[in-house]
């Protein structure tokens, strides 16, 4: 897959989020992501072209999904959910934690490098492991808790646009910041 398909992959999903509520919008990235993962297994080892520029488009994705999620949905959430249902948005700012770190790496692990693939491995591993405990239990949480998931979709797909801009600005490097903070 080249740089040009990732790229249309990742436009899709902001096109496709434009009228989506919360959601609906992370949940397309959430599909997103597991495709550049999925690509990147099917990746033959030796297309090392093809697994840098995958790794390299998640890990832009993920940033940016990680930044609207912390900075918009999950301060929301607190306010929305009550104490027995807090624990699922403080386990979600730990492993963006754990994924952030491991996006980090790849800062210095280029493809061919050891590590490159278990590194990428296990963060889609984590990913997957974050997606379905979202999908499953936060995401039905707040569509019970009556918080306006429109309005809150509108703001998130507004700020994933800026974003992405800024994304693109930079030249497709990774935007966002490496910390563990719980917003409320």
């Amino acid at each position: 897959m080249n740089e040009d398909a990732n790229k249309e992959l990742a436009a899709d999903a902001s096109i496709e989020n434009t009228a989506l509520d919360a959601i609906e919008l992370l949940e397309a990235d959430h599909r997103v992501a597991k495709q550049l993962f999925d690509a990147f297994e099917k990746a033959g080892d030796s297309d090392l072209e093809a697994k840098g520029t995958l790794a390299r488009r998640a890990c832009e994705v993920l940033t940016v999904h990680t930044m609207i999620e912390e900075n918009i949905l999950y301060p929301a959430a607190h306010k929305a959910l009550g104490k027995d249902d807090e624990i699922d948005v403080d386990e979600a700012y730990v492993e963006h934690f754990l994924a952030k770190t491991l996006i980090e790496k790849f800062d210095t692990l280029k493809p061919g490098d050891h590590g490159f693939d278990a590194t990428f491995k296990v963060l889609s591993e984590m990913v997957r492991h974050h997606i379905e405990e979202e999908e499953s239990s936060l995401f039905p949480e707040l569509r019970e808790s009556g918080v306006n998931l429109v309005r809150l979709g509108e703001v998130m797909a507004a700020e994933k646009e800026r974003l992405m801009k800024k994304l693109d600005a930079a030249g497709s490097k990774l935007v966002g910041d490496n910390s563990l903070t719980f917003r409320r």
